[in-house]
């Protein structure tokens, strides 16, 4: 492949993408090893497919939000590099799949030309921030959360801390205490508060910590009922911290924020993070909120509404007064409503984005929010509006009714592209939506009860807190293998930072999926209590009930020659499980550890010339540890986390008299934190990594020859 030249305004940027193409050329070649490779490009939003020798790319949008001239440049994107479609999640990003792995670095660069970053979307790293739709209009909001979520993602993109840590780690910030952000399964969630605080009125935030689904679910634990605005960020920056050091990094499975606090309590947990404090960038960090002050407004029509206007005759107005029933939603500013578009299994297509853009950029803000349930959101729309919106959105097909009810499925794309998809997941969520819209209509209303379905137990899907959730599988029968669905029931919000994950009740045959919505909808309409929602009923009735009420669907007695079939195919179904990336691979290779440590000197070389004096002395920080873990691989002496690799070292090198520099490695690394960032500090630190990596490599050398 060819060298190319970028054209952006932004340096930082600019090497970003020239290093992730230098880095294919050198894996190509062969210089660079596959699991070093595979964790580079994830950070840089590149993901293996099901599909060999193609690529997903994430793209990363904060909190969802995306500029018409964004939209318009992913759809074009789209059109250049994959397959013309656009592929919304449940963490508001947008995915495009079918990517040449050498035109990845290309596509990069037309992104960042409207500002539009891949940069950590994937690996372990901090993900994209998620917030509420209705962030910054939301009639319930003490403040818009916005410009919170933003800094947060701008503070932590390319930040040492958190660009190598042993499993992703995920930031939601709900709008208000209904909590539409679901923060509870979040490492990090935040609800907005305002408090009196020594007689002045604070904005602030309720923080929850250790939230997450996956095979394993867990709620997130409350920290704080109130901590204010300028002490969010050092007490995330402490629990990265906390985190990269302590994390498990050998069993991918347990290696998240979740397992490390149920390991050690909260009360440890708690302490660790106090002794991050001092060697912080910022003891308080001060949110830029007045950029967000002034609402984006459409570009409205200068020739008055005329242009805008549809003749009644022209819709269908029955389906457009339940379109604006069930769709629209009343701002905080006076006049104007949101409009939300739903989005089967959240593929858009870039020629309907595009017209979508083109018809409606006059009257609807230039500020598209992505949704957690794979959906759009138009906001500060006049309701005069409403019917020409509706016009434009049904010509495309995306005038569907009920966004966010019992209808609205949400799906991840399950084996249509992922290595992990063990049964169909897309499919089978079109199927539940036609069997709500054809014989439960009424429930298009209905926006308690939610259901969601993931290709496999990792919950991409959310379906672990979902009312009815469902995740892939498979059963054996008569010698064969069939699809199948696992049904989770009880999931949901509860409120104020606090849900309910959904208890697992029964495998059944994936074409009896149907059947089993009928039945528990069915169940509920006949035996709820009155006004008793459908959370409460699940919790009255219980596990055992329901296992018993879907038992008779998971009989495979009666199976049909159908039943081997998995929705949307053809032909019979076969497990074909792949290695999945959403974390990465760890690198036991001595050599590449110690490239890796010898950059990470570079790497803080270059933030003491920039005077970033906490970043340069984390990237220090690395590359001891890095350089502690090469040596201690090259002995035979498994690693995990960094915490112990610091322990490990004292006892198999100091205490041996292989190494001599300090009478303790760890108390000599750990200075780090008894130290205020200054410039004084972090050179003096950054020698003390510069003397270990050549000692590391000089050892290395030595023992190798030996």
């Amino acid at each position: 492949m060819q060298s190319f030249r970028t054209e952006l305004e932004n340096p930082v940027v600019e090497r970003d993408i020239i290093e992730l193409e230098r880095k294919i050329r050198e894996f190509r070649q062969g210089t660079i090893p596959e699991e070093k490779f595979r964790s580079l490009r994830l950070a840089r939003g590149v993901y293996g497919q099901r599909q060999p020798g193609v690529q997903m790319v994430r793209i990363k949008l904060p909190y969802g939000r995306m500029t018409l001239a964004q939209w318009k440049r992913i759809a074009d994107v789209s059109d250049e590099f994959a397959t013309s479609n656009l592929h919304l999640t449940t963490r508001q990003d947008v995915q495009i799949h079918f990517v040449s792995l050498d035109r990845t670095p290309e596509l990069w660069t037309l992104l960042e030309q409207d500002h539009i970053t891949i940069r950590e979307a994937c690996g372990n790293t901090v993900r994209n921030v998620t917030a509420s739709d209705m962030a910054g209009i939301d009639p319930d909001e003490p403040f818009d959360v916005t410009p919170y979520a933003h800094g947060i993602f701008e503070y932590f993109l390319r930040k040492p801390v958190c660009q190598e840590m042993g499993r992703k780690f995920k930031i939601a910030l709900s709008s208000s205490e209904k909590d539409s952000a679901l923060v509870f399964m979040h490492d990090f969630g935040l609800i907005p508060r305002i408090r009196e605080v020594n007689g002045e009125m604070k904005r602030g935030f309720k923080v929850v910590v250790g939230g997450g689904l996956g095979a394993q679910p867990f709620l997130a634990i409350t920290t704080h009922e109130f901590l204010e605005e300028e002490l969010v960020v050092p007490y995330l920056e402490s629990i990265l911290r906390v985190f990269d050091r302590h994390g498990e990094r050998n069993s991918r499975h347990k290696a998240r924020l979740k397992f490390l606090i149920q390991k050690i309590g909260m009360d440890a947990f708690n302490e660790l993070v106090t002794q991050e404090q001092m060697a912080l960038t910022h003891q308080r960090y001060e949110f830029g909120t007045n950029k967000f002050t002034v609402p984006s407004l459409g570009q409205y029509s200068s020739n008055g509404n005329g242009h805008f206007n549809v003749p009644p005759s022209s819709i269908d107005q029955f389906k457009f007064e339940l379109w604006k029933n069930t769709n629209v939603v009343p701002q905080k500013q006076q006049g104007y409503v949101a409009v939300y578009v739903r989005v089967p299994n959240g593929n858009i297509s870039s020629d309907a984005s595009r017209r979508l853009i083109e018809k409606l950029r006059y009257v609807i803000a230039d500020d598209v929010r992505v949704t957690i349930n794979q959906g759009l959101q138009f906001r500060f729309v006049k309701p005069e509006h409403l019917e020409y919106v509706y016009s434009v959105l049904d010509a495309e097909g995306f005038a569907a009714a009920g966004f966010g009810s019992v209808a609205d499925v949400t799906s991840c794309p399950g084996t249509d592209t992922c290595n992990l998809g063990i049964s169909n997941s897309t499919d089978a969520a079109l199927v539940l939506s036609s069997v709500i819209e054809e014989e439960y209509p009424e429930l298009l209303y209905n926006k308690e009860i939610t259901i969601k379905i993931s290709g496999c137990m990792n919950s991409c899907g959310q379906h672990g807190m979902a009312s009815i959730g469902f995740h892939g599988s498979s059963l054996k029968a008569k010698g064969q293998v069939l699809p199948a669905l696992q049904v989770l029931i009880g999931g949901g919000v509860i409120g104020s930072g606090s849900g309910r994950i959904a208890d697992k009740v029964i495998k059944v045959p994936s074409k009896k999926g149907p059947d089993v919505l009928r039945s528990l909808l069915n169940d509920y309409k006949a035996n709820a209590v009155e006004n008793e929602t459908f959370l409460d009923y699940t919790q009255r009735q219980g596990e055992k009930y329901f296992y018993e009420l879907l038992k008779p669907l998971a009989s495979l007695e009666t199976l049909m020659a159908e039943d081997y079939i998995d929705w949307g195919q053809q032909e019979k179904f076969a497990t074909a499980i792949g290695v999945g990336e959403c974390a990465g691979v760890m690198i036991d290779l001595v050599a590449t550890l110690l490239l890796e440590a010898n950059e990470k000197v570079a790497v803080a070389e270059e933030f003491i010339d920039s005077s970033k004096w906490s970043d340069a002395i984390y990237s220090a920080y690395s590359a001891q540890v890095l350089g502690a873990k090469a040596l201690l691989l090259q002995q035979g002496v498994q690693c995990n986390t960094q915490h112990g690799i610091l322990n490990d070292f004292d006892k198999h090198f100091t205490a041996n008299g292989l190494y001599n520099d300090s009478s303790s490695f760890k108390l000599a690394v750990m200075r780090m934190n008894d130290n205020e960032p200054s410039e004084k500090f972090a050179t003096e630190y950054l020698q003390q990594a510069r003397e270990f990596a050549e000692y590391a490599n000089a050892y290395r050398r030595v023992t190798a020859a030996s």
